[in-house]
């Protein structure tokens, strides 16, 4: 707050000390200590103030950014695709022309297009019925023979192969020998 060195502190202790004197020193310096700790007192309390407003306008900052990102959302949530394709259903229907149900079936796509494009579908004439694709018969193959109990009786025990008997019968021959 107020720069003040050691050197200045001193000088201000000595004039206080000859001018107040020894006996009232003590009573000052309190006095002007409880002085100081009303001025420190009153400055926090305007920071913390100060401090308050700030908050609170940024809150209403923050409460109209909430707002507009709520009304955002809402519009997102009431999002019906059933609805909208009913509308679109019952839109297309309106539009649609009435058709005689006696006249035939290219005079209503006639009607119901626009003329005077010889390209358009409706100029066209109607193509003709493909014939139906004859039936190949493919024979099945033949299914696998049924399982019997045979076929999980246990096999006879066959006899250990002579190979490692033999090998062994020659190791001790020719360790003997």
């Amino acid at each position: 707050m107020f720069n003040f060195g050691w050197g200045e502190l001193v000088v201000i202790g000595i004039v206080a000390l000859i001018a107040i004197g020894p006996k009232e020193l003590p009573t000052v310096l309190r006095t002007l200590g409880q002085w100081m700790g009303k001025v420190r007192r009153m400055a926090n309390e305007f920071q913390g103030q100060f401090q308050e407003a700030l908050r609170e306008a940024e809150f209403a900052d923050l409460k109209k950014q909430a707002d507009d990102l709520s009304s955002s959302v809402a519009e997102f949530s009431n999002i019906d695709p059933l609805a909208d394709v009913q509308k679109d259903l019952e839109h297309s229907f309106e539009e649609t022309p009435a058709v005689d149900a006696d006249a035939p079936a290219a005079d209503a796509v006639a009607a119901a297009e626009p003329a005077g494009d010889a390209a358009s579908p409706a100029a066209l004439p109607a193509p003709e019925p493909t014939p139906p694709l004859p039936e190949i018969e493919v024979p099945l193959p033949e299914p696998p023979a049924a399982v019997s109990t045979q076929d999980f009786t246990p096999a006879e025990a066959e006899p250990p192969p002579a190979k490692k008997k033999a090998r062994k019968t020659a190791k001790k021959a020719e360790g003997d020998a």
